[in-house]
């Protein structure tokens, strides 16, 4: 029989969101308005020759990701999703004995990725929902070797200003890589929440991590992305499992790319519904943080389950963290309006 890791052998498998044929699913994160026009046009044609190898280097992929950023595309690394970019970086940098930190809760991938790499992962407690940036500088030892800095965070919606994430990079180490995970930038308030790139795009030991996910509508075919110093990037691809990203990924997120305005229209018609749905929570007597992403976060903590269990009676299904809280993305009008109701009816 192969032996595993002890650590493997410990670590729970990441859990997708539940899927529930004819219901209402508000648990995945995902974008409701489906594919963008121009990729549904070209999905129903064959895409190239896909008896073949994808390019690799996803060359086009990395040129239009580059033009859309306006940096330069050794800048770039993809990967089959934003998930397996994180984990390029961590088996680029972290190895056993190592430390990585970032807020908890956060992402539910990084401790397992870390642990898969090798690592020990320090999970700093959020404070009022929010990444506590002070404690986190405070947790870094000189085993630390990457920190995750989800921006706006996952699950709980929230996001940290301009000024506090600039005097939380100046604190630490440069030897240490900061991960800025921007996942759902589309859909926050750019006058509240800085865009990494933007701000930090100059120092040597930062990277910044996008999706095509979410705004973008292409969570089934997977395709992330980051942007870091060449020398890093140049190192971080090496970590990539070869052709992971298919060529019908590469051409449709070239697409993709592309459709700026469609995007943010789409983004836009979500954050209004979002700030709707919020207001309405509120007015059922929940303590919803504001959101800056594509769900609401409903801190139910002992009630998380029993909430998430109503909810599926109703057909609605959302994902619940037990004894934190429950995430909601946003969906349609109609699909919110169902939750709703069943936010109403039930009795905590």
């Amino acid at each position: 029989m192969v032996r595993f890791r002890p650590s493997l052998m410990r670590l729970p498998r990441y859990a997708p969101a539940r899927t529930l044929p004819g219901g209402v699913v508000p648990a995945g994160s995902e974008s409701p308005h489906g594919l963008l026009p121009k990729v549904a046009e070209t999905l129903p044609r064959p895409a190239g020759d896909v008896s073949r190898c994808p390019d690799m280097s996803a060359t086009a992929l990395l040129q239009a990701i580059a033009e859309h950023h306006g940096v330069a595309p050794e800048r770039i690394v993809v990967g089959a999703g934003s998930s397996e970019v994180c984990g390029q970086l961590l088996h680029s940098v972290v190895g056993p004995g190592d430390e990585v930190v970032f807020g908890w809760r956060s992402f539910e991938a990084y401790p397992i990725l870390t642990e898969i790499a090798g690592g020990t992962a320090v999970r700093v407690a959020l404070r009022e929902h929010v990444l506590d940036l002070d404690a986190m500088a405070e947790a870094i030892t000189d085993r630390t070797r990457l920190i995750f800095v989800c921006n706006p965070n996952n699950p709980t919606s929230t996001a940290v200003g301009e000024r506090a994430l600039r005097d939380f990079t100046d604190r630490v180490p440069e030897e240490v890589l900061i991960v800025v995970d921007e996942a759902y930038r589309e859909y926050a308030d750019p006058a509240l929440v800085p865009d990494a790139l933007e701000l930090l795009g100059d120092r040597p030991n930062v990277v910044v991590l996008r999706t095509l996910s979410k705004a973008y509508g292409l969570a089934g075919l997977r395709v992330g992305y980051c942007v870091a110093p060449p020398e890093i990037a140049a190192h971080v691809c090496k970590a990539q499992v070869p052709f992971s990203v298919s060529a019908l990924a590469q051409q449709t997120a070239v697409i993709a790319l592309g459709e700026h305005a469609e995007v943010a229209r789409r983004a836009a018609l979500t954050v209004a519904e979002r700030e709707r749905v919020t207001l309405r929570l509120r007015g059922l007597g929940l303590d919803v943080p504001d959101s800056q992403t594509n769900f609401v976060w409903l801190p139910l903590g002992a009630g998380s389950g029993h909430f998430a269990m109503h909810c599926l009676d109703g057909r609605v299904v959302v994902r619940p963290l037990l004894g934190e809280g429950v995430r909601v993305t946003i969906g349609l009008p109609e699909e919110n309006e169902v939750l709703l109701t069943l936010v109403a009816s039930w009795t905590g």
